[in-house]
């Protein structure tokens, strides 16, 4: 079974409110195999809007990664982050 990335570019508005997020956040990711390889950091934006915050999670599978974007603890953290950031957020499957 292939392995799934989260890729995350995000403008953090509302620091306090994100922060609820991303401890919450890193629970539920956790809870599905998720692991961070990138989490902030350095980064040269070359094309598209600035997003200064960019996270990239590994999941076991496609389907992990899924299901920890709709599951119950998941969507309670990203409530915290509604209103307190701009986000784009993709799920991509791995080649072999």
């Amino acid at each position: 079974m292939a392995q799934a990335l989260w890729i995350a570019h995000v403008k953090v508005t509302d620091p306090e409110s994100y922060g609820a997020y991303a401890a919450r956040a890193t629970d539920a990711i956790a809870a599905h195999g998720g692991e961070f390889l990138v989490r902030g950091g350095p980064y040269e934006q070359l094309e598209g809007p600035d997003r200064p915050r960019n996270v990239v999670v590994r999941f076991p599978s496609l389907q992990a990664a899924h299901d920890c974007y709709h599951s119950a603890a998941y969507q309670e953290a990203l409530r915290h982050a509604k209103g307190a950031a701009e986000r784009e957020l993709v799920i991509v499957e791995l080649d072999g």
